[in-house]
């Protein structure tokens, strides 16, 4: 057989496999009748489990990695100083670097930590506890250069937003230049990427005495921004850092693609959320837990009565405080607020009675 029949042959082959493929591509698109909901999905927590038994891969070169990065610190800080901000990008998760490059380079400074993987975030907390470290750093200064006292401040979580910008935002007369932080792990966040937050976001790293380090995944996050926002504002300095790391905080907040979830996941997001609150807040969410076990058929606990109870039990000692309490349970979506049917807000844990059962017993132990 010579050259020109074997090209021949060849193009034959290759024209009949490519009618059959497509003659086998109708006849299964015309007979199949599965739908993705027939599916047999595995349970979340089950796949959660195997998906931390999977022994990391190439160990030795992501720690090679994450060291060329931490040679860069000091150049990070560098670019902070100059009033530029940092934006972390790449795949694999950066929380841990990130919170290595706060805890051992910026020292100096006063770090404000937010989570925007969580599902909803409060911005005038983050801003109050910015402006509250920053009056901190000036009384300080403002004493040692006068020896005396500090003249008294408004409480700023009686402020509104614009008044805590401009506090941010205005210039002091001290020796040193104060400087606090803002750390977000993923900026990009289901809490964060709305339009009205990224601008507040912007107009707060835009002020003198802040400076942003954020992260983001998401493969559209640049498109959160305008020109001014990125060059003015924000005024980012792109870094590219892949880690390889895996979302372990981050994916505990999502459902996993393909798999359902049951009681024990819902227990397990729940008390990891609660881990991050102070105990007295812990002991709040219990008593308001015991209730709702206790009173099945009640449509919540009404504001009013968790105050009393709490208050009896030394865990508050004003309504401010438990307010304070409610709106982080609010914030990461441990408490709803229903309209009773007389009028009355009352709250609810939106847990079944099982994975409330079992919440109350992990928080117990």
């Amino acid at each position: 057989m010579d050259e020109n029949d074997m090209i021949d042959e060849e193009e034959y082959e290759f024209s009949r496999n490519y009618f059959l493929a497509k003659e086998s591509g109708k006849s299964v698109k015309k007979s199949s009748a599965h739908k993705v909901s027939e599916l047999n999905l595995a349970d979340e927590q089950e796949l959660r489990a195997e998906v931390s038994n999977i022994e990391p891969k190439h160990e030795k070169e992501i720690a090679l990695l994450i060291n060329s990065y931490k040679k860069l610190y000091n150049e990070w800080v560098f670019e902070l100083r100059y009033g530029f901000g940092l934006l972390m990008y790449g795949f694999g998760s950066k929380k841990t670097l990130i919170e290595d490059f706060a805890s051992t380079a910026l020292t100096e400074y006063n770090v404000i930590v937010v989570n925007g993987y969580l599902q909803s975030i409060n911005l005038k907390q983050v801003a109050t506890a910015m402006a509250e470290v920053l009056w901190d750093q000036l009384k300080m200064q403002l004493r040692s250069a006068s020896g005396g006292t500090s003249r008294d401040q408004q409480p700023f979580n009686s402020r509104s937003m614009d008044d805590l910008i401009a506090f941010l935002d205005e210039p002091h007369k001290t020796e040193n230049e104060c400087l606090v932080c803002l750390v977000i792990h993923n900026i990009d966040g289901p809490g964060l990427r709305d339009s009205d937050t990224q601008h507040l976001l912007a107009r707060i790293a835009a002020c003198s005495h802040v400076r942003i380090v954020a992260s983001i995944d998401h493969v559209n996050a640049p498109l959160l921004w305008d020109k001014k926002m990125v060059h003015v504002q924000f005024n980012w300095c792109w870094h590219h850092v892949p880690t390889f790391a895996p979302y372990k905080i981050e994916g505990v907040f999502h459902p996993l693609i393909l798999a359902h979830g049951g009681t024990s996941q819902s227990v397990k997001t729940a008390s990891i959320v609660l881990q991050s609150l102070t105990p007295n807040a812990q002991s709040v969410f219990k008593v308001l837990a015991e209730h709702q076990l206790a009173h099945p058929d009640e449509e919540g606990m009404p504001i009013d009565v968790l105050f009393t109870s709490c208050r009896e039990l030394f865990l508050v000692s004003s309504l401010v405080t438990l307010n304070s309490h409610l709106t982080e349970f609010k914030d990461h979506e441990l408490v709803k607020v229903r309209r009773h049917s007389e009028g009355q807000d009352c709250l609810h844990i939106p847990l079944s009675k099982d994975a409330l059962e079992k919440l109350v017993q992990e928080m117990n132990h």
